[in-house]
C-alpha cells in the first residue's frame, strides 16, 4: 500500500515541467459545467484549479486564462486528476507555438 506522502512525490516525478505558484482565474467550459477558478499552480503543460464544481477525470474543458498583462491563453485541456469539492489537475492539449510562447513569456514574469 503506497503512503499518501509517496503518491504525491510519484505524481511531482512525473511532471515534464515545473511549476510555478502564479494565481490567477481561470474560465472553464465544457458540456456540463461552466464556472471561473483560481489556480493553485500553473505550468507550461497544465494546471491546477481551486473550484467545487465537479468534473470528472478525463472531461476535456476549453479553458481561458487571463493575465494581468492584457494577454490571455485560450486552450482546451483535459481533467487528469479531480478531487470532487476541491479542484481538478489538468493538462493542456494541442497548445500551438504561440500559445506556448504566451504562457512560458507570462509564466517567466509571474
Amino acid at each position: 500500500m503506497t503512503q499518501h506522502g509517496d503518491e504525491t512525490a510519484e505524481h511531482e516525478e512525473r511532471r515534464a515541467y515545473d511549476r510555478s505558484r502564479l494565481i490567477v482565474d481561470v474560465f472553464f467550459d465544457d458540456k456540463d459545467v461552466t464556472g471561473v477558478a483560481s489556480t493553485k499552480d500553473i505550468s507550461a503543460g497544465g494546471l491546477y484549479m481551486n473550484t467545487q464544481a465537479t468534473i470528472p477525470e478525463g472531461a476535456v474543458l476549453m479553458l481561458r486564462i487571463p493575465f494581468g498583462t492584457g494577454r490571455e491563453v485560450i486552450c482546451t485541456a483535459q481533467v487528469v486528476y479531480s478531487n470532487p469539492g476541491r479542484g481538478v489537475g489538468v493538462r493542456f492539449k494541442d497548445l500551438s507555438e504561440e500559445t506556448l510562447t504566451t504562457l512560458r513569456r507570462e509564466l517567466s514574469h509571474g
